[in-house]
């Protein structure tokens, strides 16, 4: 019933047991299933061999934030692991998140560039992406300036994900560190409003937006849509979170003593699910419209090495609550005087006929559960439109998304994209890889002597899929 991160440290004898699962594989498939090309059997053996200090230059030589992607991540590389073929996998991330621990206690340490080029870089987000290329292109001489909307640095990071699943603290070390490396950070600036696009052309050189994918999917179609109690997820998660941090007192959308709904199977699902039972919820129920997955790889659906379509328990559904699989959402329903009081369910199937995905519902399979509060957490429909993008020239895709060709530029000449605005809400280890590779990007186009290590291109998709 606290805040604090649900999962404690690891005992040393644990991690070391794990890391020595670790093969010495012909070819590794692990670094390929992370976008990132992490060292994985590099720093297992070190930390096989208690190796500490060593384990941690050679995590953070691909990656900047270990300790987001230790906590945060899915961890595509252990659906990868060569082990995952006839056993359980080596707990990767498990591994990850502690050889971060050691460089947090043992402090870290700031890392300035050798030299100053005298170009000059606006990266407008900071979420993982935006502060993955701040930290790069600092590293290499440039001076950086990251603008955040909010009130503070760290993007959805900050906001979006509960204090249970990352402590706001971890975030503020590695922003320590990259001041002390040169980084500027500005918050509360909302970019295209409070300062335009051609202030950022008369300060910058280049620009990066790195802005995220936050407009959220709703049902505006679904009758009673329109009740009091029926809410984005992120309109909850982020007041709550404000409330942990000390920022306000109260939120407009409490759990307490609710009966609540949760609509979407997710990760954002389950941040609701954990974020209601610590406001007290009288009960908390997760809808998914897909069938209840298997609890192990089948082998032939889900082939090694691709993402197995699994059942995926977080710590927040130990903690209590229901999942109904195979069902969607007909109707909220209300009092006559505009208050939720239930919603109408019904049995369905989802297919995927020429291409095209559909919904099936199967007849005489509704049913009504209670409801005082219904969270939507079905996932995000793009990038928000905003008036920087317009300012720039730039429009966004079919997908509300930025294109961006093989140099990571926008249409727009010195603009460049990362992260979700680039290719739509996807795991953190992406967002910091494409954040590394518009930096190497940049780098390049700035003229800058030597290389930026550009672990992933524009077009390139995930290994498991």
């Amino acid at each position: 019933m606290d805040w604090k991160e649900v999962y404690p440290p690891a005992g040393e004898e644990l991690i070391r047991d794990q890391a020595t699962r670790c093969m010495d594989c012909g070819i590794p498939f692990c670094h390929e299933g992370c976008p990132l090309g992490n060292r994985i059997p590099d720093w297992n053996d070190l930390v096989r061999t208690g190796s500490w200090d060593a384990a941690v230059e050679s995590l953070h030589a691909t990656n900047n934030f270990p300790e987001f992607t230790g906590r945060l991540c899915p961890a595509p590389c252990e659906a990868a692991c060569v082990l995952g073929i006839a056993d359980d996998p080596v707990t990767i991330k498990q591994v990850e998140v502690e050889i971060a621990n050691h460089a947090f206690g043992r402090g870290l340490v700031p890392q300035p560039a050798p030299a100053a080029t005298g170009k000059s870089v606006a990266v407008v987000g900071s979420g993982p992406a935006g502060l993955a290329a701040a930290q790069q292109l600092a590293r290499a001489g440039h001076a950086v300036t990251v603008y955040e909307r909010d009130d503070r640095i760290g993007g959805l990071l900050r906001y979006g994900i509960p204090d249970f699943k990352i402590e706001k603290d971890v975030i503020d070390a590695r922003l320590v560190q990259m001041a002390a490396e040169g980084v500027v950070f500005q918050a509360g600036v909302n970019v295209g409003v409070d300062l335009t696009a051609d202030d950022l052309r008369d300060r910058y050189d280049a620009v990066l937006l790195a802005a995220g994918a936050l407009a959220g999917r709703d049902t505006p179609d679904t009758p009673g849509r329109e009740l009091k109690g029926v809410h984005l997820a992120m309109e909850h998660l982020v007041p709550a979170n404000r409330i942990v941090a000390g920022l306000q007192d109260t939120t407009p959308i409490d759990a307490k003593g609710k009966h609540v709904i949760i609509i979407g199977g997710g990760d954002t699902g389950a941040d609701c699910l954990g974020v209601a039972h610590r406001q007290g919820a009288a009960s908390v129920t997760q809808l998914d419209q897909y069938p209840l997955p298997p609890e192990v790889r089948t082998g032939v659906k889900d082939p090694w090495p691709t993402w197995p379509l699994i059942l995926r328990n977080y710590a927040a559904h130990e903690e209590g609550g229901d999942r109904v699989f195979g069902v969607a959402v007909q109707e909220f329903v209300g009092d006559g005087d505009g208050n939720l009081t239930a919603i109408r369910i019904a049995e369905v199937q989802v297919q995927r006929i020429d291409g095209v995905r559909t919904v099936t519902v199967t007849p005489g399979s509704e049913r009504e559960l209670r409801a005082d509060l219904v969270l939507l957490a079905v996932g995000f429909e793009g990038t928000e439109d905003q008036p920087l993008l317009a300012q720039f020239g730039i429009s966004r895709n079919r997908r509300n998304v930025l294109d961006a060709d093989q140099t990571w530029q926008t249409s727009a000449e010195g603009v460049f994209v990362a992260g979700d605005m680039h290719r739509g809400a996807s795991l953190i280890v992406w967002a910091i890889a494409e954040g590394r590779a518009a930096a190497a990007a940049i780098h390049e186009y700035l003229g800058a002597a030597g290389d930026l290590p550009a672990p992933v291109r524009a077009d390139q998709q995930p290994l498991s899929v």
